[in-house]
């Protein structure tokens, strides 16, 4: 038997001041038109997950939060129905809005098979999305724990999923 799943609420959970701000404090921003990393828990493809909403008044899911962001960057009528949230970087756990765009699934697919092939791109890491994205959390984590240079640890992070040694800089 097959059920379907509720839709999700976008609108309330990027209202929700609790959520938006447990949100916001994942986020390690750096600045304009470059990745910001999402430092909380990371999904086996990548992207990062945030429980929104409350349980005390049971509107609490754990979402994706690149869709999150985008939301409560844009809006909820910025994403139309069955539009997914692609990033223009190719890294799935950035959370910088100007690197999203919504289109179709099949874009995103489209996105990836023309792009993952290129020698030091975001998605031929080595290590796969999740393994890239967690490497740079924690890269980023443990900088910041040590007070060591958090941008060299981003940049061996990256160069570790890429034993070539060839870099990729964003297509669009």
């Amino acid at each position: 038997m097959t059920t379907e799943q509720e839709p999700v609420p976008w609108a309330a959970l990027a209202g929700d001041a609790a959520t938006v701000e447990r949100y916001r404090a994942k986020i390690y921003d750096r600045g304009p038109d470059r990745c910001a990393y999402f430092l909380g828990a990371i999904s086996s493809s990548g992207h990062g997950k945030l429980r929104a909403g409350s349980r005390k008044v049971g509107t609490s899911r754990v979402v994706t939060v690149h869709v999150l962001g985008f939301v409560i960057a844009n809006g909820a009528q910025a994403l139309a129905p069955g539009a997914v949230v692609r990033h223009r970087c190719d890294e799935s756990s950035c959370q910088q809005p100007t690197h999203w765009i919504s289109g179709e699934r099949l874009d995103n697919i489209r996105d990836y098979y023309a792009r993952s092939h290129r020698a030091g791109h975001a998605l031929s890491d080595a290590r796969g999305p999740d393994g890239r994205a967690v490497a740079i959390r924690d890269a980023i984590l443990t900088a910041q724990a040590t007070g060591a240079d958090v941008e060299a640890a981003i940049a061996t992070a990256i160069a570790a999923g890429n034993p070539s040694g060839a870099s990729q800089d964003a297509l669009f």
